[in-house]
């Protein structure tokens, strides 16, 4: 894969995670503290956590195709550091109440479900636009073999 075709997935990945990360707010506010309010500042904080979590996915990048093996290696790398990364964000912030156990796993938590998600939704793409390709194929193919028996 070439790094322009990379970066748009990674832009791809940005819009979902934001749309996601903000989906994730959304709930445990709702459910943890409804009554709550916010200034617009707060607006942008699933954009900027959406942003941080891209930056450890270019851990998978690679001009060459990898074994699954090591694509795998380097998916779990990649769930690790973005779980650094936003448990690093909750424990800094002044409103998440982390010193409850339950809250980081709700976080961790969260973030596997996304992470795995998201990688579905990559999946079902990938695979769709594959699909179209291979077809595409086929039809040149026949369009070919039409032409040379003519």
């Amino acid at each position: 894969m070439d790094l322009k075709q990379f970066f748009l997935q990674r832009l791809s990945l940005f819009f979902m995670l934001t749309t996601f990360i903000t989906i994730v707010i959304c709930m445990f506010g709702l459910s943890l503290d409804a009554d709550a309010r916010f200034g617009y500042d707060e607006l942008l904080t699933p954009v900027r956590l959406a942003a941080l979590c891209v930056v450890p996915t270019f851990v998978t990048f690679s001009r060459r195709e990898l074994s699954p093996k090591k694509m795998k290696m380097r998916m779990a790398l990649e769930l690790l550091l973005i779980e650094v990364v936003v448990l690093e964000v909750s424990f800094t912030s002044p409103v998440i109440d982390t010193s409850q156990i339950a809250v980081v796993f709700a976080i961790a938590g969260s973030v596997l479900a996304i992470y795995v998600l998201a990688r579905f939704l990559t999946w079902l793409h990938d695979s769709a636009e594959a699909r179209r390709m291979n077809a595409e194929l086929v039809r040149f193919q026949q369009l070919h073999q039409d032409r040379a028996r003519k």
